[in-house]
């Protein structure tokens, strides 16, 4: 069974390129993808405010995580609203993954435009409209396999009515949450009377569980941990309660976020057998970051693992340097994350590491104090939480390091948001 449409991913590199694409420089302007990467373009032939891949990072952090998963003996359905980027999931489905993770409507439709064969919805999908579409795409593509989560009766209630005249089923997992977490019922015994519900209702089907941990431990410390392997073992205590209502061939128990994919490794993987399937749906570790996962990764934290590398920068450039210890760079809030922690300067092009802290973004501008930095030079940046530094931009060069002298454009990754 295809899980992408790999004709549909390369004629991505036919797109022409012109003045929608902040990154583009005028001189690619009217050239295809394809045609500018032939010129042999620089990052210095690139204007700034920029973000950039890093492909020898990017292709350490797949390779890294798919050796990750095989050892320990879960599969990946990575989240691809991290970065949106079709080449980028096409990439994850070659290292292993067996689906992708998408979050809402709008994302599961881009991902069937581009023929993702096995999609994951990390929520409810409760729209109407949006159900029927979906039972159509099911009905349409036998080979297509998709789930969505459920965490009431209620919402059962809406999707049956829904879905009463649709051509297709829609398979579920129920999503089991914890008090203080996100969604999700909040005791195994409200999640086992949602899968009876599910079970009841002629257009679902009842294909697993599913969760999200991270909203339960904040930081990698043990109190975090411990509080990640309580709600695993409601999970596991969940799963046997369910045994005889599972509906599918294959059931997947599903949890684990890119900061505690081990310890969900640790609890479910033992529960995997020739029906039940262990996924984790970890998506920031291919971008990876300097701040906030850096600092709560499981291969940063575990003595003798590998750690991932971040692969994404932003670059900008001093345009003003108003009064002493203060320097303006010409990225911002619309071109740099800024939720999960500020981004930190790494070094000056041409000139080697630099210190300094950026203590605050405006729109456009970001306040770096207390640099080594001189007029018109730029500055590299690492950046914090990979999952809103995508959304910023519809195409992102990709360089063959961002640690050379001169590093080559050597890719462009188009993202659909």
């Amino acid at each position: 069974m295809p899980l992408i449409d790999r004709a549909r991913v390369a004629e991505l590199a036919e797109e022409r390129l012109d003045w929608r694409f902040k990154a583009a420089p005028a001189a690619a302007w009217g050239a295809t993808a394809a045609e500018y990467l032939a010129t042999g373009p620089t990052l210095d032939d690139l204007g700034t405010p920029l973000l950039t891949l890093d492909a020898g990072a990017l292709d350490h952090n797949l390779r890294t995580m798919a050796a990750w998963c095989e050892r320990a003996g879960v599969a990946l359905a990575p989240h691809g609203k991290t970065s949106m980027a079709p080449a980028l999931w096409q990439r994850h489905l070659d290292a292993g993954a067996v689906a992708i993770t998408l979050a809402n409507l709008p994302q599961l439709r881009v991902g069937r435009a581009f023929g993702l064969g096995r999609i994951h919805l990390a929520g409810a999908l409760l729209d109407p409209a949006g159900l029927r579409w979906l039972s159509g795409e099911l009905a349409a593509d036998p080979d297509f396999r998709f789930a969505s989560w459920v965490d009431s009766t209620a919402s059962v209630a809406l999707m049956e009515q829904a879905l009463r005249d649709a051509p297709a089923p829609v398979d579920v997992c129920v999503e089991l949450g914890a008090p203080g977490g996100r969604t999700g019922a909040r005791t195994v015994a409200e999640a086992v009377e949602v899968a009876r519900a599910v079970r009841a209702a002629p257009h679902l089907r009842l294909a697993g569980i599913s969760g999200y941990e991270g909203p339960l431990g904040p930081d990698g410390s043990a109190g975090s941990v411990a509080a990640v392997a309580g709600y695993l073992a409601r999970v596991v205590e969940l799963h046997g309660l369910l045994a005889e209502l599972y509906e599918t061939e294959q059931v997947w128990l599903t949890a684990g976020g890119s900061a505690f994919f081990d310890t969900v490794a640790d609890h479910l993987a033992p529960l995997a057998d020739a029906r039940t399937r262990v996924v984790v749906r970890s998506g920031a570790y291919a971008a990876h970051d300097d701040g906030f996962y850096r600092g709560i990764s499981p291969l940063g934290r575990t003595a003798g693992a590998t750690p991932f590398r971040a692969a994404l920068h932003g670059w900008a450039r001093v345009v003003s340097q108003p009064e002493p210890g203060l320097a303006l760079l010409d990225g911002g809030r619309r071109d740099l994350p800024y939720d999960l922690g500020l981004p930190v300067p790494q070094l000056v092009r041409g000139r080697g590491p630099v210190a300094g802290t950026v203590s605050a973004l405006n729109d456009q501008h970001a306040f770096l104090r207390d640099a080594d930095v001189r007029l018109g030079e730029v500055v590299r940046l690492g950046i914090s939480h990979p999952c809103t530094a995508f959304d910023k931009w519809t195409l992102i060069p990709v360089l063959d390091s961002a640690d050379a002298e001169l590093p080559r454009v050597v890719d462009l990754v188009r993202t659909f948001f």
